[in-house]
């Protein structure tokens, strides 16, 4: 059996802002569960299970999201949760995010070996800022993350990722793009780029041309291997 979760990274500008904040409470309160690796900024969608076949999980995660395009989302203050001792960024979820965790869920359910602790739809979205052995600190970290600013970011859902072991990211499901991206192009500047494209046709933007020499090689490259 092969363990997996399933959500969505931050990008840009809340990924910036998560990822500062995970390093300041990392630093000041001398926690380590949030950055012995670089911190990946994200929204969990289906907790952690486990699967004997993990195309199954990529098909499922693939038929949830065909139907959806630009999934909106906001960032929204600080929160915690006091039983698991988590402080997280608060993330209020449109309708469209809401339904799309419920149909991925229902889908997922139907197919895992080990089912997660809990599927429970009312669950806070939420984006992890410190967790894991705080203890004492608990308290502290919360009265300082609450001097902070309180976050107000919009974004897009674009992308669903499959993490497996280790949290390892497997591929993404584009939402815009309409496919899979294995982890190479996940992870591609190149496919980013033509994802953030696709958004701004999609919204009636003017898609930006290539500016760096890198980057008109990239897409030239691209191009070729018609990717």
């Amino acid at each position: 059996m092969t363990s997996f979760y399933v959500g969505f990274r931050l990008r840009g500008y809340a990924k910036t802002h998560a990822r500062s904040l995970i390093w300041d409470v990392s630093r000041r309160f001398r926690v380590r569960g949030m950055t012995r690796k670089r911190p990946v900024p994200h929204v969990t969608l289906y907790p952690g299970s486990s699967t004997r076949n993990m195309k199954d999980v990529i098909h499922a995660v693939e038929k949830a999201g065909r139907e959806y395009t630009l999934v909106p989302f906001s960032i929204e203050g600080f929160g915690r949760f006091i039983d698991s001792r988590v402080i997280y960024l608060g993330i209020e979820a449109s309708p469209a995010l809401k339904q799309l965790r419920a149909e991925l869920t229902q889908e997922l359910n139907r197919i895992v070996t080990t089912a997660p602790a809990s599927t429970n739809l009312d669950y806070s979205f939420h984006a992890t800022i410190a967790f894991k052995d705080l203890g004492s600190k608990f308290e502290p970290i919360w009265d300082y993350i609450r001097t902070k600013q309180q976050p107000h970011i919009d974004q897009y859902l674009l992308r669903i990722a499959v993490l497996g072991q280790g949290e390892r990211l497997i591929c993404e499901y584009d939402l815009v793009l309409k496919r899979i991206l294995n982890r190479r192009q996940a992870l591609s500047r190149y496919w980013w780029k033509r994802t953030l494209d696709e958004m701004r046709r999609l919204q009636g933007r003017p898609v930006e041309e290539p500016t760096s020499i890198v980057d008109k090689v990239l897409s030239f490259l691209a191009g070729l291997l018609r990717l």
